[in-house]
């Protein structure tokens, strides 16, 4: 399962992070040049450990992943200013609502199938 997440959202990542550079608003995201990078590393790395990885692999990065997106978005909800929950990260990167919520479904596929995936 882990495998199959990692093939499923690394695709996904690339595709969106290759979309937000035409479509910075798609989904009422707030995709900038640097969070679109950063989709398509991420996306590569899944694609990594889907295709690549071991089954064990892939699940630790299942893991490890959703924890990191499930925190990001909750983070950003409740650190979040104005109607929006607007989260920065410094200079590059501007999280609002639509975002946190996106990451926040993320973190959880991913701890799924982590928790669902095998093992070598």
């Amino acid at each position: 399962m882990a495998k199959t997440v990692c093939k499923l959202l690394g695709v996904v990542f690339v595709i969106v992070g290759i979309a937000g550079f035409v479509a910075p608003h798609l989904l009422g995201a707030h995709l900038s040049p640097a969070h679109n990078l950063v989709h398509i590393v991420s996306g590569a790395i899944a694609l990594y450990f889907g295709f690549a990885g071991s089954a064990g692999a892939a699940r630790g990065f299942c893991i490890i992943f959703g924890i990191v997106y499930l925190l990001l978005g909750i983070c950003g909800w409740f650190l979040g200013t104005g109607a929006d929950h607007m989260f920065a990260l410094g200079t590059l990167l501007m999280l609002g609502k639509v975002d946190h919520i996106i990451h926040i479904l993320l973190g959880v596929i991913f701890l799924a199938g982590g928790a669902l995936g095998g093992r070598d």
